[in-house]
């Protein structure tokens, strides 16, 4: 198969995943292609729908590849979105950004940050599917520790972890009715670096748990 036919096959696969597909899985079902070709399908698609006319882009998230609205028309498919976004109380975003700066974390050391119980608030991120069970840590009682998933990612625009914005990246908000869930989210992480807190500080997980 000629590798020109790699661009309009790819197109159609983003086009209809709802979910990043990542380079492994896309050489897994185009064995015709190499890697190489087919990351240049998507460079190709990269440009094309880099272009301001256009208003979505081909994103590198959560480990994968997949089409998103560009956030300069975010406004707009918001407007039909409403009724499915995800929304998370203060104490949720506060919880999530310690989780995410922190992990693994024990749940103590989030209460201990917040000052309050956080037992529910765990919960209901883990019912939403933003953060995860990673294992137990070598400490009495074997406490859980928790860290974030792919959905976490993929709703705040990140392909990895080490993507999260520092306090230097992140500016002052704008009011509070404008903030896409990244800013929000940014705005929390602001808190949490004021308070002296650096991704991956917590203690270490059991061998075969990480």
């Amino acid at each position: 198969m000629d590798n020109f036919e790699i661009k309009p096959i790819l197109e159609s696969l983003f086009f209809i995943s709802d979910s990043p597909i990542r380079l492994e899985t896309l050489a897994e079902i185009l064995p015709e292609f190499n890697k190489e070709a087919i990351l240049e399908g998507i460079r190709q698609i990269q440009a094309e729908y880099g272009d301001p006319s256009r208003g979505i882009e081909l994103t590198e998230i959560a480990g994968g590849y997949q089409f998103r609205t560009k956030p300069s028309w975010a406004g707009w498919v918001n407007r039909l979105k409403k009724a499915k976004a995800v929304k998370l109380s203060q104490a949720a975003l506060e919880t999530l950004a310690i989780v995410a700066y922190r992990q693994p974390v024990i749940r103590p050391a989030i209460e201990e940050i917040r000052g309050v119980d956080s037992g529910s608030v765990v919960h209901t991120l883990l019912g939403k599917g933003l953060i995860k069970m990673m294992g137990r840590k070598d400490l009495p009682g074997r406490p859980i520790v928790y860290g974030t998933t792919k959905p976490f990612l993929e709703l705040f625009g990140l392909n990895t972890i080490s993507d999260l914005p520092t306090l230097k990246e992140i500016q002052p908000p704008p009011a509070l009715e404008e903030l896409s869930p990244k800013e929000i989210f940014k705005d929390e992480i602001l808190k949490t670096e004021a308070e002296g807190i650096t991704p991956h500080q917590d203690l270490p997980l059991d061998k075969g748990e990480e």
